[in-house]
């Protein structure tokens, strides 16, 4: 035995499964938007940690440079006094004041 079923309710049925495939377009959508959102969020984040890496390299590069440049007397002393210690300009001038001394004859 068949039983039918009230045509009020059919309509029902049916509007409801139009309504969802009609709104599954826009929460797809809305998913997406949400997604990408996240990504850029993320993508933010990380360009601020690389500037501030970069930042602190920076800094320390700044403050190496700056500590060359306050040794650099400290180092060019030492190099004289190298040079010096070596005693080879004594043996240089030596040897030009003998080269002098065989052309004044």
């Amino acid at each position: 035995m068949a039983t039918t079923v009230n045509p009020q309710i059919t309509d029902a049925v049916t509007q409801t499964n139009v309504k969802v495939l009609a709104e599954s377009p826009a929460m797809a959508m809305g998913s997406i938007f949400q997604t990408m959102a996240h990504s850029t969020g993320i993508l933010f984040e990380n360009a601020i940690s690389s500037q501030q890496q970069q930042n602190t390299l920076a800094q320390s590069s700044t403050n190496m440079g700056v500590m060359q440049v306050y040794s650099m007397d400290t180092m060019a002393g030492a190099a004289g006094t190298e040079k010096v210690g070596q005693g080879g300009i004594a043996d240089n001038l030596t040897s030009l004041l003998t080269v002098l001394q065989s052309y004044q004859r």
